[in-house]
Formats: C-alpha cells, sequence, structure tokens
C-alpha cells in the first residue's frame, strides 16, 4: 500500500500556510518563526530601522528554503568551503610560513595573518615581553625528620 505525506507549515502568527521560516536573534537568543510572504515581509519591515541602526557583527545572509529550519543538524548543514577559498587559505598559510608567521597546517588562520598578507607585507610581529628576572631565595636545607616511634609490643 503506498502513501502519501503531506506537511503542510503553518504561519505562527495567523494559522494560514506559511512559506518560509525566518530565523533572527535577539539579546544572544536565536529564535525561528514561520511565516507567509506577507507576514516575513511585515517582520522584515519592523527590523529595518534598528538593522539601518545597529552595527553588524557577524553571520552571513542565508535563504532558506519553505519549511527548512536554519538550525544545523545532519549532514545538511551547507557552508562547504569552496575550492577557490581553500585554495587562497593554502597560499596564505605557505606566505606566512614564509614570512615568520606561526601558523598551523589546519585549522583558522588569525585575522592578523589574513591582514597582513593582504597587505603584502609582514606586520609588525608582537612579541611577548621578556619576563623580568627574578632573585632566587637561598636554598633552605632539607627538614629533618623525627622518626616513628615504634608501637609498643605489650
Amino acid at each position: 500500500m503506498a502513501q502519501k505525506v503531506l506537511v503542510e507549515i503553518v504561519d505562527d502568527l495567523d494559522g494560514e500556510t506559511a512559506t518560509q521560516t525566518v530565523p533572527f536573534a535577539l539579546d544572544g537568543v536565536s529564535y525561528e518563526i514561520d511565516l507567509s510572504d506577507e507576514n516575513a515581509q511585515a517582520l522584515r519591515d519592523v527590523f529595518a530601522r534598528y538593522i539601518e541602526a545597529g552595527q553588524r557583527i557577524g553571520g552571513r545572509r542565508i535563504r532558506v528554503a519553505a519549511g527548512q529550519s536554519t538550525a544545523g543538524g545532519g549532514d545538511n548543514r551547507g557552508g562547504s568551503t569552496s575550492t577557490a577559498s581553500r585554495e587562497h587559505n593554502q597560499q596564505v598559510r605557505a606566505w606566512a610560513m614564509a614570512n615568520g608567521y606561526e601558523v598551523s597546517e589546519r585549522g583558522r588562520i588569525s585575522n592578523e595573518i589574513y591582514a597582513a598578507f593582504e597587505a603584502g607585507q609582514p606586520a609588525t610581529l608582537v612579541a611577548e615581553p621578556e619576563p623580568e628576572p627574578v632573585e632566587e631565595a637561598p636554598a633552605r636545607p632539607a627538614r629533618q625528620r623525627t622518626p616513628r616511634k615504634k608501637p609498643d609490643d605489650s
């Protein structure tokens, strides 16, 4: 017997059919809401004033198909690194190693190294200050321990 399952996404505001899931964050908490195109535009219009006045600190704009969540999980997270990006990172690593920067073969490359690479010249390396010499206190002689008393064999 064949079955056909139909999943309908419902607008969280008015109960009508939703066409998209809209992610947003406030006070460090991320939210998602299923909305129709009309309600999604109304939400964006309300946020527009604050977005214009605010300062973007990260993240990237994403497009989500109707009903898909932006929450990670599974293998369908997206955000895969392109070949061009990998090649660029390899060039930055090679340049950094050749110019005396400490950089691992894998993992994150610091913004300082990217900036220096973009500028085409090594940035001044910030050396950690050498610790001031500490005078060593004269060594104390080892303490003599008193021998343990043997229990009386009474």
